[in-house]
């Protein structure tokens, strides 16, 4: 996901652009860039690779100028290399980019026959080109603007200079989110509320389809039909205060560490220790009345969901389905009159969720969205929102966002429970104390983090890995599978224990990990069993059990990690820590950049 910002004040433009853009490094990118209106020309300074190469070339060859525009790429149309980095631009004007322009081949050649010269292989350029064009023609950067956005197909965020007008800059949002900031004689543009927080905590959020003129003491905002229009400027939650990783190596060793705090602030909002209840906000929906729950999400918040699932299904008896949300619009699935859509997501921001949401919307469904960021898109187009308390993930690879979401979901399963009747007010305050054990015990885990090093080392070695669960426990094996991938670069596959015999099991060998989440509770002897036929064909167990559990396995595993004792329905969040917790030392083991793998972005804001 591209990062983006936008200065136009009293003070030097370029740190201020560089200071936000180190925010956004948490999205993942692979070049950065900026360019300033220096005495009415523009100027940029592009670098390969990492923030601190842009930084150094502008120690080098420093950039004048008030206004200006600043971007981190995550390559789609062209290699990363600097001559593909932003900003892209003429001699007349400069742009950045988050997202894709469907229509840029067409563009580029109809561009092409009028004269205009490409240098670069994005599609981002044909937005410079075609402005270009029209400020070519005699139009006003307003007129040519608004003329280019309703020529581009696909989803984009953009902010555009102009050389000779030291006092606009001009953002559009079409599918990526965009925000404008408010400060003393300086406004400011954002791909988000972090980005601007050390700049402002006064921001408006652009709607879709909009686009605005800022100027240095005010904005104006259009909608996407052109007409004028009010937004609400807001006071965000988030600090301008910096990040920083502490005493930890990287950003996801830090936030592993906040596994316990998160899952606490997270049930605290959500649960009354004294009644032993769940107790949530109002929701336009009833419980008693919904036929059929239809969860959506991507990657790790997938996971989240589908564990949602097994819950809902089997503690609240709602009929549940999940699709990942790049495939559910496409099936074109009929949803039931009266049906509850449930998105989960972390930035709030994933365009495939988001179209997800639209879609639910567009069957006349009742949207709940369980997201991290108050101030997002998704957040602000549902019925109604439960915030995970997880504050800023920067690590690429999501860790204890997951979990919070986790949390989230139990808690509304319980609530959803109990006013369909499905459940006991004992058999709820149960539950409700085996949610509010999870925070000490995941304290537990983390203390004896040393202790996986054996299995860490092990699976550092490997170049196929297999994890295995079964109940609510198969998708936290798809999740640390997914975290081993993303982060060591190292195939893995998380499947149904029971399905291994189907296909899997002629993978195993002695080369093979084969790591199981393998709590005692009801499906331990069916997991069991599948362990013992994957050890008889040589495979590696590495087993994540309590110490019934290991008792019962000794035998066959090769190596184990003890797990505190707990119940069945908090078991996935309790197990995501040590699986995703090993997935950071083994890639620690192989020296890869961890907050920022290879080819991820924190937040997919386009297909």
């Amino acid at each position: 996901m591209c990062g983006i910002v936008g200065v136009i004040g009293v003070q030097p433009a370029a740190p201020a652009l560089i200071e936000a853009l180190r925010r956004l490094e948490y999205r993942g990118y692979d070049s950065a860039g900026v360019a300033t209106l220096v005495d009415g020309q523009i100027d940029r300074r592009r670098a390969e690779g990492k923030l601190n190469n842009l930084a150094s070339a502008l120690e080098r060859t420093p950039l004048a100028g008030t206004l200006g525009i600043g971007h981190t790429r995550w390559a789609t149309h062209g290699a990363p290399t600097e001559n593909n980095a932003h900003p892209h631009g003429t001699a007349r004007v400069a742009v950045v980019h988050n997202g894709i322009i469907e229509n840029h081949s067409e563009l580029r050649a109809e561009l092409e026959a009028a004269g205009q010269v490409f240098s670069t292989e994005t599609d981002t350029e044909t937005v410079a080109q075609l402005l270009d064009l029209y400020l070519r023609q005699g139009m006003t950067p307003e007129a040519a603007a608004e003329k280019a956005f309703s020529r581009l197909h696909g989803a984009y965020a953009l902010a555009l200079i102009f050389a000779g007008f030291p006092d606009m800059l001009i953002g559009a949002r079409h599918g990526a989110p965009m925000a404008v900031g408010f400060g003393e004689g300086e406004m400011y543009l954002g791909s988000d509320a972090l980005a601007l927080a050390p700049l402002t905590n006064r921001i408006a959020y652009l709607d879709d389809g909009d686009w605005a003129i800022i100027r240095r003491d005010s904005v104006e905002f259009h909608d996407i039909t052109g007409k004028i229009v009010e937004r609400k400027i807001q006071r965000t939650a988030m600090t301008g205060a910096a990040i920083g990783k502490g005493n930890f190596r990287h950003y996801m060793e830090k936030e592993l560490h906040e596994h316990p705090a998160v899952i606490g602030d997270t049930l605290h909002q959500m649960v009354d220790p004294a009644s032993r209840a769940v107790v949530l906000p109002d929701m336009p929906f009833d419980w008693r009345k919904i036929p059929r729950l239809t969860i959506s999400a991507c990657g790790s918040a997938w996971y989240a969901g589908l564990v949602g699932k097994y819950w809902f299904e089997s503690i609240a008896r709602i009929p549940s389905d999940g699709d990942v949300a790049s495939e559910f619009r496409y099936r074109d699935p009929p949803l039931p009159e009266g049906g509850l859509g449930l998105l989960v997501s972390q930035s709030g921001e994933t365009a495939d969720t988001l179209a997800a949401l639209r879609y639910m919307r567009s069957q006349k469904q009742s949207v709940l969205t369980v997201v991290n960021v108050a101030e997002s898109s998704m957040a602000r187009e549902s019925d109604a929102v439960l915030q995970t308390v997880a504050g800023p993930e920067i690590g690429v690879a999501s860790t204890k966002a997951f979990t919070a979401q986790l949390a989230v979901l139990a808690c509304l399963s319980l609530a959803a429970a109990r006013a369909r009747g499905t459940i006991s007010a004992e058999e709820e305050g149960r539950l409700t104390d085996a949610l509010l054990e999870v925070p000490a015990r995941a304290a537990e885990v983390l203390a004896r983090e040393h202790e996986l090093s054996a299995i860490a080392e092990r699976v550092a070695e490997a170049r196929d890995v297999l994890f295995l669960g079964r109940g609510n426990c198969y998708p936290i094996a798809m999740e640390g599978a997914l975290k081993l991938k993303e982060i060591s670069y190292i195939h893995a596959e998380g499947y149904a224990a029971g399905e291994m015999k189907h296909g899997p099991i002629a993978l195993i060998d002695k080369s093979v990990p084969v790591i199981a989440i393998c709590p005692s509770g009801p499906l331990f002897e069916k997991t069991a069993s599948n362990l013992q036929e994957a050890a008889a064909r040589g495979g590696q167990i590495m087993l994540f059990s309590d110490e019934e559990g290991l008792a019962k396995l000794k035998n066959i595993a090769a190596l184990s990690f003890l797990m505190p004792k707990i119940d069945p329905f908090v078991a996935p969040i309790l197990y995501a820590v040590p699986v995703q917790l090993m997935a950071y030392q083994v890639a620690v083991i192989k020296g890869t950049d961890v907050d920022q793998p290879r080819n991820l972005a924190k937040s997919v804001t386009v297909e």
